[in-house]
């Protein structure tokens, strides 16, 4: 299947000019790049319109099927949001939940210009369903706990599930499907156990999704646990061995950097998420001044309460501005590459993330007519600071387009709504 797409603009970030530029797709990867490429009677052609094309988004850190827990525990500090509200409600979770969560969840990603995420959740087989039947890509991975010491790795149900999950599913769906490890986090497991699971996925060259640092609390009690930072913690049971990617990285010290920086672990930036639950903010400054790769993650809709990848981005390019009182602390084309091509490389998709000929087809075009949008004098800053993810008027993933002018081809969005209100009226009302 052959797709041209005429006539649209890239920002400067990736790369691009000003001039209008046609790119041509075949299969699963970018063909052409250039000025009025020629097309055959067999092309499919899609109008560019003059708006703007940019690599499809990516979430590197959520929690798909909390989307049945949105609105649900609001207003509470992250201890107690977790212990009074998500523990329990996670506690009736059956695998006909997740799935339709999950579901709900890549709906909502398309249709706001994600074309992949990172997950760390449970009954993770359901999202691998879900992603598979809706063209989505995604890296998954079952959330691991332990909080007795010695507990043996073949005597564990939760870690056989991770395994049974990286052999049913990493690489499936033609690579759309990865599989990591999950460490929850180093509050809710045992130093044994995280050194265990941590050389078992380096011995299968799988990646590592974990929590750092998300509280102050967090980081003091580990601190006075281990003697040691929780960066300081992974990185010397050999965790870090794993390509990582942490989300929130709030409390990180320039240790934990320069440690981060050496094992090339990814901080995912979680920024609604962090403020809403009173957490603090990422010092994003320093980590990009150390050498960090640095990408964008929403958290679950729990704690977000959606899972918009352009919000987040635009609260990244001024939040920083603001609380460290310097308008030039970051600017927009710098913001650009945590929304799109660092979130595929902390996924180890290296083939994503840019427009050029040989990367995959994971594109977005977004409606640069909207008021909100105009006039444009950098291509750049209107998509950090003006484009909202309703001004996405395409989603195309590996080619396929997934999301066209106001409706989905790959879910039945009808369907959806009446599969989900049901599992949450049955389960959580």
């Amino acid at each position: 299947m052959k797709t041209l797409i005429r006539n649209v603009r890239i920002p400067a970030a990736f790369g691009f000019g000003t001039a209008p530029v046609d790119v041509a797709v075949e299969g699963a990867y970018i063909t052409a790049v250039g000025a009025d490429l020629p097309a055959s009677p067999a092309d499919k052609r899609v109008d560019g319109r003059g708006d703007l094309l940019l690599p499809g988004l990516v979430n590197t850190h959520c929690h798909a099927a909390m989307t049945l827990f949105r609105g649900y525990g609001e207003d509470l500090p992250l201890s107690r949001w977790l212990e009074e509200r998500i523990f329990p409600a996670e506690d009736r979770l059956t695998d006909e939940a997740v799935y339709w969560g999950s579901m709900l969840a890549i709906a909502e990603m398309i249709r706001n210009g994600i074309t992949s995420f990172s997950d760390m959740y449970f009954f993770c087989p359901e999202t691998a369903r879900a992603v598979l039947e809706s063209g989505i890509k995604a890296n998954l991975s079952r959330s691991l706990v332990s909080f007795a010491d010695g507990i043996k790795l073949d005597e564990d149900p939760r870690f056989a599930g991770a395994v049974a999950l990286a052999d049913a599913f990493h690489g499936a769906g033609e690579g759309r499907v990865r599989v990591d490890f999950s460490i929850h986090a180093e509050y809710t497991n045992r130093p044994d156990y995280c050194a265990a699971v941590g050389e078992y996925a380096a011995s299968r060259g799988l990646g590592m999704q974990l929590h750092l640092s998300e509280t102050e609390d967090e980081h003091r009690a580990c601190i006075e646990r281990h003697g040691k930072t929780p960066a300081a913690f992974f990185a010397d049971l050999g965790v870090f061995r794993c390509p990582t990617t942490a989300a929130h990285c709030v409390f990180v010290t320039d240790e934990d950097i320069a440690i981060m920086r050496e094992y090339g672990v990814t901080a995912s930036h979680n920024p609604t998420s962090n403020l809403k639950l009173g957490s603090g903010v990422m010092p994003l400054r320093r980590m990009l001044d150390g050498g960090l790769n640095v990408a964008l993650g929403t958290d679950g809709a729990a704690s977000n309460n959606t899972l918009d990848i352009l919000r987040e981005l635009r609260l990244c390019a001024i939040l920083h501005k603001g609380i460290n009182r310097r308008a030039d602390i970051t600017t927009a084309a710098e913001m650009l590459p945590l929304a799109t091509q660092n979130g595929a490389r902390a996924q180890g998709r290296p083939d994503c993330g840019t427009i050029a000929v040989g990367s995959r087809a994971d594109l977005i075009l977004v409606d640069l007519s909207a008021p909100h949008n105009m006039p444009i004098y950098d291509l750049d800053a209107t998509v950090a600071y003006s484009a909202e993810a309703s001004d996405v008027r395409m989603t195309m993933v590996d080619g396929r387009i997934l999301w066209a002018d106001g409706a989905y081809t790959s879910i039945d969005v009808e369907r959806l709504r009446r599969e989900a209100g049901r599992v949450i009226a049955h389960y959580f009302d």
